[in-house]
């Protein structure tokens, strides 16, 4: 029997868009942006509607030749993953808490049980019978009140991040007549089992901006403004502190935090700022007993832990340190137990976690994989000799393992299983530095299948990359990319500046004014792998979603020759456009991140790279683009004009399609097995290409 002809040639009656001149002026420079109409706030624009669905249409036509390998991978990874699944039982107060998957359900059921295993199983929520009637949905917070009796849950049904809470009885199973509308999902439960704290959002910004004080019972209109924040620049969460004495604002920008406490015993009082906001002062601050513990950056750029007491707490200088700054080691935070506190922290970019008891001994938590992703998981009770550490590499699948905090000694719980015929020991992970243009050192996690990999120049590469707002993208085990590497694909995750892998000035160094390190970083892991003869430099494939969109739109402009294909997701392409806007989501909070063109010399740095302002007459490879109609992060029409302003100015006859999904927001489809579709859907892509 042939092979299937997976071949793909450029279908050329694609969709072409209007061009309506359209001109921006800032520091007396002009703009003139040809797809500026694109822009719908309500989503409700024929026109813009009309264009969405070509573009769909065209992407079904132009990809239909790959539709069966599509739909192989996609069975592929369903194939993997366990349609029956438990989660690892957690205690909380009186009960162990779970959840539990079954068969093709797209969702999980919440259970709570009287012992870990599982005896007296009540069900608390049936996410899929919540789910049932809508396109998409996404299960928020559930939170119980103290006493246990009541259940609070949030659902977003639109993909915009915008959170309905409803509330249950779970002794009698009665639904409350309380709902919340228009908040970020978060609810805290004062000690009286009948007040809750939420954010209200900003309908226009989508920012979180007022905390109001709800009593079960009555209407949401009579709910009680608590707190309002007047710094757009300001996220707004709310938390409880580990000894659930306070109820906990935490404000975030990109460069300072605030945070205003509450008595939970006393929901009625007012909220009281627990220091002087400070620019720059970047912290986290949490309460067990008689002592706040603060991992703080005051004169620590790789942050420390500092303690105080409610009456110090106030005082920056009155503070004790507990664990010093340190140069090469960045501080991620800390997870306080009665007897012991778990230490986060990262070396050379390896995770790493260090237990500290009352004496002050010190015990670190070491792991094999020469690049891994480890975590500390739920630990809800303080008065416990063990804590719950997940564990994953390139190689080995997720693991949740108690360990115990005096010998150190871990216990797996559970390890992911893996359907088929996987075995970790077919593939190697490598951990390699990599000298980018300016002598720096740049980490790449790299993967393949040992028995289709040689270093001759010859595989297919995959490599994936971030580099933004300080997170890191740490190496662990992806179901989904067996599917690559079973093909032969080397997959590499480029440590680009920007994230925090080698500490906090490898952030700094990939923002702001110095952006550009992050695709300059990316570029070179790329050509450094096909120097090394790690691929075959006609088949070098790259992916990124969000900020990594960006770097994928940069590397585009700067670097095109050398991707055969690359993925781009819910990119953030406009962005001169998108942070001169106020009215944007988010904008105001990104000025930290990149900086405020309505300054000159940050308007000359985003105009610089900014990849719809750059795109130009030359040859591009193939591109995949989607999004999602509703996306409240990176708003749909940013793609929308990027896709319409390359199909002007491309100078070749590679591929350019572009998805959108008119029900789902950034985080793209939900659901366990609906959301494979769309990586199913870019891995055919590219092995297609390779083809």
């Amino acid at each position: 029997m042939p092979s299937p002809d997976y071949s793909l040639s450029l279908l050329p009656h694609f969709p072409v868009a209007e061009k309506q001149p359209h001109t921006l002026t800032t520091h007396n420079k002009k703009r003139t942006d040809h797809y500026y109409w694109m822009r719908d706030d309500e989503r409700k624009n024929e026109k813009v509607l009309a264009h969405l669905q070509a573009e769909n249409n065209y992407c079904d036509e132009q990809l239909a030749c790959i539709k069966p390998l599509q739909n192989t991978l996609f069975e592929e990874l369903k194939a993997r993953i366990v349609k029956d699944d438990n989660s690892v039982p957690v205690k909380d107060g009186k009960y162990w808490y779970h959840s539990e998957v079954r068969g093709d359900d797209e969702y999980a059921r919440h259970y709570r049980s009287t012992s870990i295993k599982a005896e007296n199983k009540a069900l608390l929520l049936d996410v899929n019978e919540l789910a049932q009637d809508f396109e998409f949905f996404d299960l928020g917070e559930v939170a119980l009140s103290p006493n246990e009796q009541l259940m609070a849950y949030s659902q977003d049904t639109e993909g915009r991040r915008i959170y309905n809470v409803r509330f249950k009885n779970i002794s009698t199973g009665e639904m409350l007549t309380d709902e919340l509308e228009n908040t970020e999902g978060q609810v805290v439960w004062a000690n009286d089992n009948k007040t809750v704290f939420y954010v209200k959002k900003d309908l226009q910004t989508l920012l979180g901006y007022q905390v109001f004080r709800h009593e079960l019972g009555s209407a949401q209109s009579q709910d009680v403004l608590v707190y309002e924040e007047q710094d757009s620049s300001f996220f707004m969460g709310l938390g409880k502190s580990r000894d659930e004495a306070l109820i906990i604002i935490d404000l975030a920008s990109t460069e300072s935090n605030d945070t205003w406490v509450l008595d939970a015993n006393n929901p009625q009082g007012q909220f009281s700022a627990l220091m002087q906001r400070e620019e720059g002062h970047e912290f986290d601050v949490d309460k067990l007993g008689d002592t706040f513990y603060i991992v703080t950056n005051w004169q620590a750029k790789n942050f420390r832990l500092m303690t105080a007491t409610e009456q110090t707490i106030a005082d920056k200088t009155q503070w004790q340190e507990h664990t010093a700054h340190r140069e090469h080691v960045l501080l991620e935070g800390v997870e306080l137990f009665n007897d012991f506190l778990v230490l986060s922290e990262r070396e050379q970019g390896q995770a790493r976690f260090v237990v500290v008891n009352k004496e002050g001994k010190r015990m670190a938590l070491e792991f094999d994989d020469p690049c891994y992703y480890a975590a500390v998981a739920m630990n809800p009770e303080p008065n416990v000799k063990t804590a719950r550490i997940y564990y994953s590499s390139l190689t080995t699948p997720g693991s949740l393992y108690d360990v115990d905090l005096i010998t150190g000694e871990k216990t797996l719980l559970k390890q992911q299983k893996v359907l088929g015929d996987f075995k970790a020991t077919d593939y190697k992970s490598e951990r390699l530095m990599i000298t980018s243009r300016d002598g720096v050192k740049i980490p790449a996690s790299v993967v393949y299948r040992k028995d289709s990999f040689k270093k001759d120049g010859t595989n297919p590469l995959f490599q994936y990359g971030y580099g933004a707002y300080g997170y890191t993208i740490d190496p662990s085990f992806s179901s989904t990319s067996l599917s690559l590497l079973d093909r032969g694909f080397v997959y590499v995750i480029a440590h680009v500046r920007g994230s925090e892998m080698l500490g906090r000035n490898w952030y700094e160094q990939g923002k702001k004014t110095h952006k550009q390190n992050s695709f300059s970083d990316f570029i070179d892991v790329t050509k450094a792998l096909i120097e090394q003869k790690y691929c075959d430099s006609s088949k070098v494939f790259a992916s990124g979603g969000s900020a990594g969109g960006l770097l994928m739109g940069a590397v585009l402009n700067q670097a095109p020759q050398l991707y055969c294909g690359v993925g781009c997701h819910v990119p953030f392409l406009d962005v001169l456009t998108t942070m001169l806007d106020e009215s944007i989501p988010l904008t105001t909070n990104e000025y930290d991140e990149w900086g405020n063109p309505n300054d000159p010399q940050f308007y000359n740095v985003i105009d610089a790279y900014s990849p719809y302002d750059n795109i130009s007459a030359q040859n591009y490879p193939n591109i995949l683009v989607t999004t999602g109609l509703h996306d409240s992060q990176v708003q749909y029409w940013e793609p929308m004009k990027w896709v319409a302003k390359m199909r002007e100015y491309k100078t070749d006859n590679n591929i350019l399609v572009f998805k959108t999904d008119m029900d789902a927001g950034h985080g793209g489809a939900s659901g366990r097995f609906k959301s494979l579709e769309e990586k199913a859907l870019e891995m055919a892509f590219f092995i297609a290409l390779v083809e």
